[in-house]
C-alpha cells in the first residue's frame, strides 16, 4: 500500500476539492507530504480557510485502509495523479479527479481518438436508434466511445459501440461494484470485460445525485470531442458539453425535432453555432483523420439516415420480390414488412463469420433472449453483440422486443430458426 494509502486519504477528505487537492500535491510534491505538514505549512501553500484546515486536520487513515482492502478484493486498480498511466488529457482539466478507479483495461487514452456520447434518459425511439447507429459506425471507425451508463442515449451508445466490437468507456456516477440503475447490471459487466469502468468515487458508493453532474468532466476530459443526442434544457447532457467547452474539446450535436421537448437544450448548442451538426458518423471522424491516420479507417453502414459513400460498404437491403431458386438449394424466407424473399442460404452462410456461424447454430427457437444466447454460444457478451448486430445487417436476424431475437426461417425446414 505504501504511498497509495495516502493518496487515498486526501481524495476522501471532504471540505478539500480536486482542485485544492491538486494544487496540494504541486507544492508539497505528495499526498504524504500532506499528510505530516502542519498548518502552518498549510497557510504557506494558501490553506488559510478554516473548513479546509479542519479537513486537513483529520488523519485517520482507516477509511484509506478500507478502499484499498476493498479495490484489492474486486480487482480493481486505482491511478493516482502522479501515475504515468493518468491520461494527461484529463490532468490538464480544471479540476482532475485526485484518484481514478478503473475496472477492465484502460486504453492509452492520449493515444486514442476517444468520442463522448451523451443525452437525455428520457430519449425518443429515433434518439435511440440514433445513438446506436452512431456509436457502432464510430467505434467500426477506430474511435473509442466513452459515455455514462444512464438510461437512454448512454446506455445506447454504449449498446452501440460493444455491438461494434468496441472497447467502450463507462464513467460512473457511483463506486465500481454499484449497479445503477439495476437494469444496466449485465451492460455495466459487459464493459468492465470489453472495455473500461472509471470512477472517482471508492467501492460502495451510493448513486448519489450531486455525483452525476460532477462525474461528466470525467467524460469530456478524456474526450477528443463529444456528441450531444437529445437533451433538454438544464440536463446533464449540457452540462458535459459546457465542461466540454471550457476544456476545448469539440462538441457535436445531432440535430432533433423542433417540437421536441428532448431536443430543446441540444438544438440550441446548433442554433447559438457552438457545435457541428452530426448526420454520420464521417462528421464525426473526419475531424481527427489528419492528426490519427493510423488509428482512424471510416466504415460506416446504411442506417438511420447516415450519408453513404461510394466506396463505403453498403448493408444489403431485404427486397420486396421473390427469387426463383432452382434444383435442391437451400432457401430462406425473410419477412420485410409482411413481404417475402427468398435467398441461397447455403451461397450465403459461407460469408458469415465463425462466430456469426455459432449463434445462428444455437438460435433454434422462435425468439430468444440474449442472455439464453450468450448462455448456449458461450461466447463473450460482446462477442454475441457484435455478431447479432452482424447478423441483423444480413438480414439473418431480427431483434424482437425485450431483447429477445429470431433467425429468419429457412424455408425447407420445419423448426424455427434451423439452418
Amino acid at each position: 500500500m505504501s504511498g497509495l494509502k495516502y493518496w487515498l486519504w486526501l481524495s476522501t477528505l471532504h471540505g478539500i476539492s480536486t482542485k485544492t487537492a491538486k494544487a496540494l500535491v504541486e507544492y508539497f510534491g505528495s499526498p504524504k507530504e500532506i499528510y505530516f505538514a502542519r498548518e502552518k505549512h498549510y497557510n504557506s501553500a494558501g490553506i488559510t480557510a478554516r473548513g479546509e484546515l479542519s479537513a486537513l486536520g483529520n488523519k485517520s487513515l482507516e477509511l484509506a485502509s478500507r478502499i484499498w482492502r476493498d479495490c484489492d478484493e474486486l480487482d480493481i486498480r486505482i491511478l493516482t495523479l502522479q501515475d504515468a498511466e493518468y491520461p494527461v488529457r484529463l490532468l490538464n482539466i480544471y479540476d482532475p479527479p485526485t484518484v481514478l478507479y478503473i475496472k477492465g483495461r484502460l486504453p492509452v487514452v492520449d493515444e486514442e481518438v476517444v468520442i463522448g456520447m451523451v443525452g437525455t434518459r428520457g430519449a425518443t425511439p429515433y434518439g435511440l436508434r440514433v445513438t446506436e447507429r452512431l456509436a457502432y459506425d464510430i467505434s467500426k471507425s477506430g474511435a473509442i466511445i466513452v459515455s455514462g451508463l444512464a438510461d437512454g442515449i448512454d446506455a445506447a451508445a454504449i449498446r452501440g459501440s460493444l455491438r461494434a466490437g468496441g472497447k467502450p468507456i463507462a464513467v460512473l456516477g457511483t463506486g465500481i461494484d454499484v449497479y445503477y440503475p439495476q437494469k444496466n447490471r449485465y451492460l455495466q459487466d459487459d464493459v468492465g470485460t470489453a472495455g473500461t469502468l472509471i470512477s472517482e468515487y471508492p467501492p460502495g458508493t451510493p448513486p448519489n445525485s450531486s455525483n452525476f453532474p460532477v462525474r461528466n468532466r470525467i467524460i469530456s476530459g478524456i474526450s477528443v470531442g463529444v456528441v450531444v443526442v437529445e437533451a433538454p434544457k438544464q440536463s446533464g447532457a449540457l452540462i458535459t458539453a459546457s465542461r466540454a467547452m471550457e476544456q476545448g474539446r469539440d462538441i457535436f450535436v445531432v440535430p432533433g425535432n423542433i417540437d421536441s421537448f428532448a431536443c430543446a437544450g441540444s438544438n440550441e448548442l446548433l442554433k447559438d453555432n457552438c457545435a457541428l451538426a452530426v448526420t454520420s458518423a464521417r462528421d464525426v471522424i473526419r475531424e481527427y483523420e489528419a492528426a490519427y491516420p493510423y488509428k482512424l479507417s471510416v466504415k460506416t453502414e446504411a442506417g438511420f439516415g447516415l450519408s453513404e459513400d461510394e466506396n463505403e460498404p453498403k448493408a444489403q437491403p431485404n427486397t420486396a420480390h421473390s427469387k426463383q431458386v432452382s434444383g435442391n438449394s437451400t432457401e430462406k424466407v425473410v419477412d420485410n414488412d409482411a413481404k417475402l424473399e427468398y435467398i441461397d442460404l447455403k451461397a450465403q452462410l459461407e460469408g458469415l463469420s465463425e462466430d456469426e456461424l455459432a449463434l445462428v447454430s444455437v438460435m433454434t427457437e422462435r425468439e430468444m433472449h440474449i442472455d439464453d444466447i450468450i448462455d448456449r454460444s458461450g461466447k463473450a457478451p460482446h462477442i454475441v453483440l457484435s455478431a447479432l448486430t452482424e447478423l441483423e445487417l444480413k438480414g439473418y436476424a431480427l431483434e424482437q422486443k425485450g431483447k429477445r431475437y429470431s433467425l429468419i426461417l429457412s424455408k425447407n425446414t420445419n423448426t424455427r430458426g434451423a439452418v
